[in-house]
Order: structure tokens, then C-alpha cells, then sequence
């Protein structure tokens, strides 16, 4: 069954690559095709997966490498399943919005539906051997999206983004062959390798796990690993950062939790040092993004501090704050992606992102004013939308570990605040009136479709919430006493 949602993607660019035409609307029609039936396929395994069920479901294996211990082996829990449905409604938001995409629209159809296929095989891995190829093999899209469809300094961002996740994938590989020897008959099956890496010592646990969070973080991104993200973000094309920021990122908080698993020992001991961490990075994040005149620039280093949130809730190893990472990773993603789609929309009327040539949108573009002021309000955690109930777990099982101390993490919440007031103010209310074209049909769906499941976690978290549940509960589970 899993195969079937890691490879139709894949068909998918295949058929584009062989189709005989030149105009972009077949092939935008094409990959809009492949994007739907998988979004269709994974709201389907959803309603397959039994929430109260086994931990891993829809479990199948096939020998890759007897030898080595390496199998093509897929599997989903509650927290993989959720993020397979992000990775599939943002991949369809991207493609959506790419209806006018003329040059190079071949190229570009068919690697973003490469990366879908590798971004599914990332969540759905349950071999690690497995798992780190689908990762590496998520660089290669990306590296080309943003060096032949990118602004000026593409070539500089495409090649920093390379390294930089290339360097943390070294790591993570050095870190992995660790865990490997130590798995009982030396596998790569992650039941296996958690069974080994549980009975390691102590130190040598917590060398492979700087090993894997080098990794992890660098994708995170976690202060200081966060190098790439900026320039990355500013150069690639808009559908591109929505899937960047939307799904890439959290590629690495799903790493973290998996290495929560197979290292308890080593997340215990460095639990305060993470929340220091998380700190670092809202607070880095925040001031930072406060600062900024380019508004791509402006979300992309609000996705430090928000990811900042979900390493809070990775840190405090109970059943609530990881709850609200999670949540927090499918929050952001979908805010994430509304800021980075109403930019990409400015920008290609404008071909400006400074906040500086903007203002009174509310008199002149109400859709744009609409989605902008809503993207940012939903960014802080407004009551009413997915950040508020991802940020209020993640708060509260903070409060749970580290008592009265969380209120410094609530400070440098109201930061992110504070910038996107101030955002909104310049771009909807105040500032010189622009004429400017208000948001298409189609766009406007895109921004409505990611709107509406931004109101219905925030309203209605419940199914969200159960779907995670029992795989939430397993994880905090190891830590329990």
C-alpha cells in the first residue's frame, strides 16, 4: 500500500518527461493529475490506519541487502502518517500555484514531484538505511529547483543549502553505522537498531546522538545550524520555499523524535540543553525576523523561531509537549506555506518584496489584505487557529519539566508578536495606497484551502490529535520514570 503513495509521484514525472508537447498548461495538468491521486491516496490510508491500533501499520518489507541487513522496508505510525498528509496537501498547494509557470516548466513539473516521492519515502521509512537514502535523495531536487529556476544569488543559495545539509548528512551517517554495529545482527531495521542503541552506555549514546542531531538540527534548522535557511529561502522560487519550510524542515524534528526512540538514555541527559537551545532559537529567530525589510527574508527567519517551539516540545519527553511539537510541525506548515504563497503572489506583481513598497492593501487588494493579515495573526498562535493549540501543549508540557522558567519562553513568543503586528500594519493599513492587482481565482483557492485546515485544526484539533496519540504516548512512554 505504501509503495503505491512513495512511487506515484514518481510516475508521475516519468509520464511528464515522455510527454510530446511544448506548452506548460498539459504538463501543469499532468503533475496536477499525480499531485491530487496523491493527496487522494494519503487522505485514504488515513482512514485505513486505526489510531488505537499496532504502533507501526500498513507495515511491508522486502530484502534490499541480506547481507548488510538492509531492507526496503515502509511502515507509518500516527506521526508519520500526519506528516505524509502535510507533505501531500502542500505539494499539491505548490503545484497549484504554479499554473503560470512558462519556463522550464518541464524541469521544474517533474522535480517537484521527485521531491514528493522522496518526502513520503522520509516519513514512511522503516529501515534507517532506507531512510537516509530518500533524505539524500530529497537534496538533489531541491539543489536544482533553486539553481535553474531561483532569484540572482541562486547558484550561491543552492550550493549553500547543498553543503550545509550534505556536512549534517555526514554526520548522521557516521552516527548511524554506529547504531548499525550495535544493532542486534547487525540491522538497519529501526526496531532493531532502537533495541541495540537502548542498551548502549551512556557516553557512547550520547556521542551518536551529536552525531544525529548535527544532522537533524542542520534541517531543523536549530541555532547555529540555521546557515542555509535565509539565502535558501530568499532565492527559491515561492512554491519551492512553501515546501522548504512547509515539509523539508520538519523532515528534521521527525528525524529528532525517531532518535528520541532509539537513544532515551542520551535525550534525558541532554533534555535542559535542548530547551536552552529552543530558547536560543526563538529568541534568534524572533529578533531577527523583527529586523527584517525583505518579507521572504521576514518568514523565513520566523521559521527559526517556530521550529524553536517544536524543539521545546521534543525536550520535554511528556506526552503534552511532544504533543505539541507535532501539532507544531503541521501548524507551521501550514502557515508557513500562506506566508510563503502570498509573498511568491506579491512578488510576481510587483517584483518587490521590501515592506517598505507596500501599504494600504486592504482599500486596494482585500484578498491580499485578507490572507496576509490571517497568515500572520495564525503564526503567533492566535486562538482559533493550529498554532494556538500546538504552542499552548508545547508551553504546558514545558511548565510540567522545568516549572516557572517556560514564562522566559513565553517572552520570546510575544516577539513573534510584535513583528507580525508590525507587518501587518505597514501592508494592509498604513503606508503609500499601490494599485495592484487583487488574487486570482485559483490563487485565492490555494490561500483558502490552506486557510480552512489552519480554522479546523485551531477549532477542531480532535482528529489531529487523536491520530497521534498512541504514537505520542509510545515515545513519552521510554521516559516515564
Amino acid at each position: 500500500m505504501l509503495k503505491v503513495l512513495v512511487f506515484l509521484p514518481v510516475v508521475g514525472a516519468i509520464l511528464l518527461a515522455m510527454l510530446p508537447v511544448r506548452r506548460a498548461l498539459p504538463l501543469w495538468q499532468m503533475a496536477m493529475a499525480f499531485a491530487l491521486a496523491s493527496l487522494g491516496y494519503a487522505l485514504w490510508l488515513a482512514a485505513q490506519f486505526e489510531p488505537a491500533g499496532a504502533a507501526i501499520q500498513m507495515f511491508e518489507s522486502r530484502a534490499w541487502n541480506v547481507r548488510l541487513g538492509s531492507y526496503f522496508a515502509l511502515g507509518v505510525d500516527g506521526i508519520s502518517l500526519a506528516m505524509v498528509l502535510l507533505a501531500a496537501l502542500l505539494s499539491l498547494i505548490a503545484v497549484l500555484v504554479s499554473r503560470r509557470m512558462e519556463q522550464g516548466a518541464r524541469l521544474y513539473f517533474m522535480l517537484v514531484l521527485l521531491l514528493e516521492s522522496a518526502m513520503f519515502g522520509v516519513f514512511t521509512a522503516r529501515d534507517w538505511s532506507l531512510f537516509y537514502v530518500f533524505w539524500e535523495a530529497t537534496l538533489l531536487p531541491l539543489f536544482f529547483l533553486i539553481d535553474r529556476l531561483g532569484g540572482p544569488n541562486r547558484q550561491r543559495a543552492a550550493l549553500n543549502f547543498f553543503l550545509y545539509t550534505l556536512g549534517g548528512s555526514v554526520f548522521m551517517l557516521v552516527a548511524l553505522l554506529f547504531l548499525y554495529d550495535a544493532a542486534p545482527g547487525h540491522s538497519f531495521a529501526m526496531a532493531d537498531m532502537a533495541e541495540g542503541g537502548r542498551g548502549l552506555p551512556l557516553n557512547t549514546q550520547l556521542l551518536i546522538f551529536a552525531g544525529l542531531f548535527i544532522g537533524f538540527g542542520v534541517k531543523m534548522p536549530v541555532f547555529p545550524l540555521h546557515g542555509w535557511l535565509p539565502l535558501a529561502h530568499v532565492e527559491a522560487p515561492s512554491p519551492v520555499s512553501i515546501l522548504l519550510s512547509g515539509v523539508l524542515l520538519k523532515m528534521g524534528a521527525y528525524g529528532l523524535i525517531r532518535a528520541a526512540e532509539t537513544l532515551p538514555a542520551a535525550l534525558l541527559a541532554t533534555q535542559d540543553w535542548l530547551a536552552i537551545l529552543a530558547f536560543i532559537s526563538l529568541l534568534y529567530g524572533g529578533i531577527l525576523a523583527w529586523r527584517q525589510q525583505d518579507l521572504k527574508a521576514m518568514v523565513a527567519y520566523s521559521s527559526i523561531s517556530h521550529m524553536g517551539v517544536v524543539l521545546l516540545g521534543i525536550a520535554t519527553l511528556n506526552v503534552t509537549g511532544l504533543t505539541g511539537a507535532v501539532v507544531q510541525m503541521v501548524a507551521h506548515g501550514l502557515t508557513a506555506g500562506t506566508l510563503f504563497l502570498i509573498v511568491g503572489l506579491l512578488y510576481q506583481r510587483t517584483h518587490s518584496r521590501d515592506l517598505a513598497d507596500y501599504g494600504s492593501l486592504l482599500g486596494k487588494a482585500p484578498r491580499f489584505a485578507f490572507f496576509t493579515a490571517f497568515g500572520l495573526l495564525a503564526a503567533i498562535g492566535l486562538p482559533g487557529s493550529a498554532g494556538f493549540i500546538a504552542e499552548l501543549h508545547a508551553l504546558v508540557g514545558g511548565y510540567l519539566r522545568w516549572g516557572a522558567w517556560v514564562l522566559l519562553l513565553g517572552l520570546a513568543m510575544l516577539i513573534g508578536a510584535a513583528y507580525s503586528l508590525r507587518v501587518i500594519g505597514r501592508l494592509c493599513l498604513r503606508g503609500k495606497t499601490m494599485d495592484l492587482p487583487d488574487m486570482t481565482r485559483t490563487e485565492t483557492v490555494c490561500a483558502g484551502l490552506l486557510a480552512v485546515s489552519i480554522l479546523v485544526l485551531g477549532l477542531w484539533p480532535a482528529p489531529l490529535l487523536e491520530l497521534i496519540a498512541g504514537s505520542v504516548g509510545r515515545v513519552a512512554g521510554l521516559f516515564e520514570g
